[in-house]
């Protein structure tokens, strides 16, 4: 048996000043599977071999381009075995295209691409090249996430009947793109976000946790889109409505102008017989609510989980796990999925790991919900 190696990773953005990208690297390296040797962290040369030097890597294996790493990678015996996307919404597409033609399979941020059209023609790629292709839906990779999809599958909460969901921020409630700030600046650029503001940047991570958990699909929804700060130019503030395909209804509340928020993403699921509650920013703590029987709250790290909670979580109970934790459970199972390819070339990721098909869901969805903003009518999923 050939011994096992760490899976050599190549990283595109995360250069000085990039938040999201040590977060990819924090994460990708936690259960000792993965390790940074690559990178073209920033369009800058000398910026990314800056940023080489604060990861600690090879000043030769950091790049001007993303074209220039997978030509260079690709002649090393000891190449990348996969890219991580973690740049501005534009380039994903584009980057992630020349990773599958160069052969290497791509870990990307969300949202997959700029565009629904380039959602459509991404997925196209990536199922004819049957390469790994993971989305990093955070939120999916927590312990009680995972139980409460476990606990609506097992139908525990009766036929779902309302789903609400907030995903509240208050960091853009000024104009602070107008003072250089790296991250405000690129995500209210629709020529770098794409046409979606606050409903591509948040609102997908909505969307998504309401299919990953529910196990159903949007079918039609209403969307108010606004821009609230002066002068700015993509929307930062979002309601949705929607419908589920087993007839429930639901809400989707995001936004960035929220004064206050932080990272507010709180989710609830009611049901015929009970509800359940979970919010992001104290996210080891579950509660069912029963409309016949007592409340419960369930502990992250506690044996009475799910197999599918126990199975993502690191600590014993009483020891908090958070995001990080979440992100590098993702990275976990990307890792399984790539050597499963590495061994057979035949591309599989588990239904707990958000792929393509989260990414054209995802794109669909913004695209759906500036077309009802500007009808104000409900529209056809």
């Amino acid at each position: 048996m050939a011994e096992s190696r760490k899976l050599r990773m190549g990283l595109t953005g995360g250069g000085p000043g990039a938040f999201i990208g040590p977060v990819h690297r924090i994460a990708a390296e936690l259960d000792g599977r993965i390790e940074l040797v690559a990178g073209a962290f920033s369009s800058s040369p000398e910026r990314s071999k800056q940023a080489a030097a604060s990861y600690r890597i090879d000043p030769a294996r950091a790049y001007g381009s993303y074209t220039e790493m997978f030509a260079a990678e690709k002649e090393r015996e000891d190449g990348i075995d996969f890219v991580v996307i973690a740049t501005p919404n534009n380039t994903h597409l584009p980057i992630a295209r020349a990773a599958i033609e160069a052969g290497i399979p791509v870990m990307s941020d969300k949202p997959a691409t700029a565009t629904y059209d380039e959602a459509l023609e991404l997925e196209k790629i990536v199922v004819a090249a049957g390469l790994p292709y993971g989305l990093t839906h955070t939120y999916a990779g927590y312990a009680l996430v995972r139980d409460a999809r476990a606990i609506c599958a097992s139908g525990e909460l009766g036929n779902i009947r309302k789903v609400v969901i907030e995903y509240l921020q208050g960091w853009l409630s000024a104009p602070i793109e107008q003072t250089g700030q790296k991250q405000a600046g690129w995500r209210v650029d629709p020529a770098l976000s794409g046409p979606g503001g606050c409903i591509g940047d948040i609102g997908t991570h909505a969307f998504h946790l309401v299919e990953y958990v529910t196990g159903l699909d949007i079918t039609a929804l209403q969307a108010k889109l606004r821009s609230v700060v002066p002068g700015r130019r993509v929307d930062d503030d979002c309601t949705a409505l929607f419908k589920l395909n087993n007839s429930a209804e639901g809400v989707i509340v995001a936004s960035q102008i929220a004064a206050g928020e932080g990272n507010g993403v709180r989710l609830r699921i009611y049901g015929e017989n009970a509800s359940i509650h979970w919010e992001q920013e104290n996210p080891n703590i579950l509660r069912i609510r029963r409309s016949s029987g007592p409340d419960e709250t369930r502990h992250a790290g506690a044996a009475y989980l799910s197999g599918a909670a126990r199975a993502v979580t690191r600590l014993p109970g009483g020891h908090p796990e958070g995001y990080l934790e979440a992100f590098a459970v993702l990275y976990r199972e990307f890792a399984d999925a790539l050597e499963a390819w590495r061994a057979d070339r035949a591309e599989t990721l588990p239904d707990t790991l958000p792929g393509i098909r989260a990414g054209v869901r995802g794109m669909r969805f913004i695209e759906r919900a500036i077309e009802s903003n500007k009808t104000g009518q409900w529209v056809d999923f």
